[in-house]
């Protein structure tokens, strides 16, 4: 009889797990289900309080809700680049240093709405830092967009043909992090110009924005083709932004020479 009943609890017991797990499973709370589960099959757990392993599926549900959400804010932004801080090479690379890209991965000039300019030569690694700064953004839940200027002004043109300038422009307006690639490639036509002047306009004192540049930004006002315009752009960014010109052996030259070392060994 005794055995009986004792079995016929493990059953009943088994029956409400199964239930609290599908019941957890249709709320969307698949981690927590996943770590009960898991609970469930370890004797040593029952030594824990309810209050204890409560907290264990909580923790690991918000956990894991954090991390896809991370993964998709990083998806999302379009990074060029998987790119990480801890990965940056400072070796031969002069105007940046590790203290200021931790200051910057602190993500205080995010919360305080300022810009960020970084400029030198082609593969001194501008982009590659901008994409780790963006990721460590994700990683604070801060929505991020990496785009090539001249991708942004094609977008912009499609979505004005397309009847969708204004949500397209509203998106833009509303990232809290914006990184605009390859600034300065070439002069700016008038029309852009004026959709520069306009997008700044509406994220200032609002979002920051991160420019990429070879040309340095003393030199930025050559790139407008009306002086008033130029003015009017570079007084909403450069005064409230940190500025980095970087300089230094090419990263791209340094990893060729590396592949060839190691060849020739």
């Amino acid at each position: 009889m005794i055995i009986y009943v004792a079995a016929a609890i493990m059953e009943v017991a088994r029956m409400l797990n199964n239930a609290t797990l599908s019941k957890l499973r249709e709320m969307k709370l698949s981690t927590m289900a996943k770590k009960l589960e898991w609970q469930l099959s370890q004797p040593d757990m029952q030594s824990l309080s309810f209050e204890e392993r409560f907290g264990m599926l909580v923790d690991a549900e918000w956990l894991g809700k954090r991390n896809r959400r991370t993964d998709r804010l990083i998806r999302q932004a379009g990074f060029r680049f998987p790119a990480s801080v801890e990965d940056i090479d400072y070796h031969g690379k002069h105007g940046i240093t590790k203290a200021d890209i931790m200051r910057l991965c602190s993500g205080t000039f995010i919360q305080r709405k300022q810009n960020l300019i970084l400029t030198g030569p082609t593969g001194i690694g501008k982009t590659y830092t901008a994409c780790a700064l963006g990721r460590c953004a994700c990683n604070m839940d801060v929505a991020t967009q990496y785009t090539r200027i001249g991708d942004m002004f094609f977008a912009l043109e499609e979505a004005r043909s397309s009847k969708t300038y204004l949500s397209f422009k509203n998106r833009l307006r509303g990232v809290p992090l914006l990184i605009l690639d390859d600034w300065g490639m070439k002069a700016f036509t008038m029309s852009e110009s004026h959709d520069l002047n306009e997008l700044f306009e509406l994220r200032y004192d609002q979002a920051s924005t991160v420019i990429l540049s070879q040309v340095p930004h003393s030199s930025w006002h050559e790139l407008f083709p009306d002086p008033t315009l130029a003015d009017a752009i570079m007084d909403r960014f450069i005064h409230n932004a940190y500025k980095y010109n970087l300089t230094g052996e090419s990263m791209r030259k340094t990893i060729a020479m590396r592949g060839f070392e190691s060849d020739d060994a």
